[in-house]
């Protein structure tokens, strides 16, 4: 396997956690390198279902030593959650390594998040209020508190005075909020420290040497290729890079280490948040595919919106992340739907547009173009090789390859682990 970067490759909550899941018990490491508590996976393995938010899904095999790499932000209140959950079903978390240069999120970014979202009325992005943004505004600004400064604390006692000082100059001048308490921060983020010290380490050292030595790493992804911060759809994104590139800056290493880049998506397209999507239905197929297919946020439990795939989104992501294969999950879920449809481009004003366009007010108004395909009513879920699909779904996954040039090399048939197979 070498170095596999896996990234999602519609707008997130494309089950990149049963994939990584399968791969992390081939692999030594497994590196999450962007993002926060905002994102989750759903793992599920021999009956038991883990919800993971910010700890690499490989935590579940003995084998993988796991890298929270300073391109996140954490919540150290969350992680350490997540850690106390996975111990409790039997789970080592010993394994797992937490850059020194990841950045922390405190209840002032919180606050900060939900009160400038309400503050935007109807023209709120729709964040998961998380404190990721106004996380990685004070890392752009240089005021940011790392987690090499939460466990000294000499450091961290005069860095979070100082900003806490200014942010409930913010929460209560700007916003008419209630001021944060610096005393209770202190208490609290210092028993955080405490517990999460022997973690911290810098893992590029790490993920670097382990490259060298011939490891098999898995660069583990987070939200989706149309939620990056500069080639997404802009301002409906994340505040990170969940792109390929974003696991060269956020777990430092550079390029040219990383041999293969897998894409994942749903067999259509979903999303959650406000924003354009040509592709939506807003009717009982929609609706439909949201029941079947369990279309609720791992998060936030968050309803998504859905809708038929869109091959103008994956052709993008597989130029932006230079895509050499994609596994496609939730085939299942389509059983059953007479036809099925494929978005080949959109058009506008009399205009076929087959490049997804880099200003999402040009998207505004698109009309799918769409290919369709006759649908099956055989059951897949037991599906263990292409030969196993009814040629009707064989018809659909080909009609997906021609449409983006890029090979489909994993299929999802089901929400376990073992119901996806490689062609």
């Amino acid at each position: 396997m070498a170095v596999t970067a896996l990234v999602g490759a519609q707008w997130g909550d494309e089950g990149k956690g049963k994939i990584i899941d399968i791969l992390a018990e081939k692999s030594d490491m497994v590196v999450r390198a962007q993002g926060g508590n905002n994102a989750g996976h759903t793992v599920v393995a021999n009956g038991v279902t883990y919800k993971l938010r910010l700890i690499p899904s490989g935590i579940l095999y003995n084998n993988a030593i796991c890298v929270v790499g300073n391109g996140t932000v954490i919540d150290p209140a969350v992680i350490l959650s997540e850690m106390d959950d996975l111990s409790g079903k039997g789970i080592d978390v010993s394994r797992l390594k937490i850059d020194a240069r990841a950045h922390v999120i405190f209840p002032y970014h919180l606050v900060i998040d939900e009160l400038s979202e309400k503050a935007r009325g109807n023209g709120d992005i729709g964040t998961t209020k998380r404190g990721i943004g106004p996380c990685y505004m004070d890392k752009a600004e240089r005021i940011g508190i790392r987690m090499c400064d939460l466990i000294n604390p000499d450091v961290f006692t005069e860095k979070l005075r100082r900003n806490v000082t200014v942010k409930n100059e913010i929460i209560t001048k700007i916003y008419g909020g209630e001021p944060v308490s610096y005393e209770k921060i202190l208490a609290d983020y210092n028993g955080y420290a405490k517990r999460l010290a022997p973690h911290v380490c810098d893992t590029s050292v790490l993920v670097y040497n382990a490259i060298k030595a011939g490891k098999n790493v898995l660069m583990e992804g987070a939200q989706g290729a149309l939620l990056d911060l500069d080639v997404g759809t802009y301002p409906y994104v994340t505040s990170s890079h969940p792109i390929s590139g974003g696991f060269c800056v956020g777990a430092g290493v550079g390029p040219t280490l990383i041999d293969s880049c897998l894409g994942i998506a749903k067999a259509y397209t979903t999303r959650v948040g406000k924003g354009p999507f040509p592709t939506e239905l807003d009717d009982e197929v929609g609706e439909r595919i949201r029941t079947v297919g369990a279309e609720f946020g791992t998060v936030t439990g968050r309803p998504r919106r859905c809708g038929w795939l869109d091959a103008v989104i994956l052709r993008f992501a597989v130029r932006v992340n230079g895509l050499t294969g994609l596994a496609l999950n939730k085939l299942d879920t389509l059983t059953g739907l007479r036809k099925l449809k494929v978005c080949v481009a959109y058009q506008k004003n009399g205009e076929t547009i087959t490049d997804f366009p880099s200003d999402i007010s040009a998207l505004e108004g698109c009309q799918p173009i769409y290919e369709e395909y006759d649908g099956w009513t055989e059951d897949i879920s037991k599906a263990k090789t292409l030969n196993d699909l009814p040629k009707n779904a064989v018809a659909y996954l080909r009609a997906i390859e021609k449409a983006i040039d890029c090979p489909v090399k994993m299929v999802g048939v089901g929400p376990d682990r073992t119901q996806n197979f490689e062609i």
